[in-house]
């Protein structure tokens, strides 16, 4: 699904009198981690495009003057999942979610704003305690003056429909542009950060951050020996 994100010039005034920040390194897209971290999301990506035959090229490389925004997923937020009746346990799960890959590009040159396209990959999963085939998850982009403020946020739905006897899914959802109008020609992408991530209950932003984790279809094992 295509989507636009516009942000009005006026949000951006408080960015006008902001001084030039040193230039960082281009973040090309995806979520931040240690060496340890990238070679696990790897193997398990390569995995994931065996099993699914994900074999999509990367987006095309777009013309800039200068660094892209920072893309990422807020950690709070990279993961979703229900809980029946608040038991935290694999057999209580419901629908589940988790933004698996970011893929961005951005462009501008001159007096030109910032253009981004962003490609969002989820892993969506469908625990014992789901009720029903079908769920609409809700996700946001929001785009912060670095490290500072929220210049704008906007939601999203994704719906998403399990086939028969399946309780994992993979979905892209496509952000065509995100337009950041820059306050002189010396703003630069560096002064944006675009943060991706679910709209999360306080419980659920709780359990992400406590680094608690279970499988994207956790406890249908578990249901599964119970009724063989």
């Amino acid at each position: 699904m295509r989507r636009i994100l516009l942000i009005a010039a006026a949000a951006l005034i408080a960015v006008t009198a902001m001084p030039s920040p040193k230039a960082y390194a281009q973040l090309g897209g995806g979520r931040g981690g240690d060496a340890d971290r990238q070679d696990q999301d790897a193997a398990k990506k390569k995995k994931r495009d065996e099993e699914w035959g994900d074999n999509q090229a990367p987006l095309p490389a777009l013309r800039n003057a200068g660094p892209c925004p920072f893309v990422k997923t807020l950690y709070d937020a990279a993961r979703y999942i229900e809980f029946k009746d608040d038991k935290v346990g694999s057999a209580d799960t419901g629908f589940t979610g988790e933004i698996q890959n970011i893929s961005a590009g951005c462009a501008y040159k001159d007096a030109e704003p910032i253009k981004v396209r962003m490609e969002i990959l989820f892993e969506l999963g469908r625990g014992p305690q789901a009720q029903g085939s079908s769920k609409t998850y809700r996700y946001w982009v929001a785009v912060t003056q670095r490290n500072k403020m929220v210049i704008a946020k906007k939601y999203f739905d994704l719906p998403v429909t399990f086939p028969a006897g399946q309780d994992r899914v993979y979905a892209t959802d496509t952000i065509e542009e995100i337009v950041i109008p820059r306050a002189t020609l010396t703003t630069s992408g560096s002064n944006f950060e675009i943060l991706v991530g679910f709209d999360v209950t306080p419980e659920m932003a709780a359990f992400n951050r406590d680094g608690k984790r279970f499988r994207l279809n956790a406890g249908q094992a578990a249901e599964s020996a119970s009724n063989p």
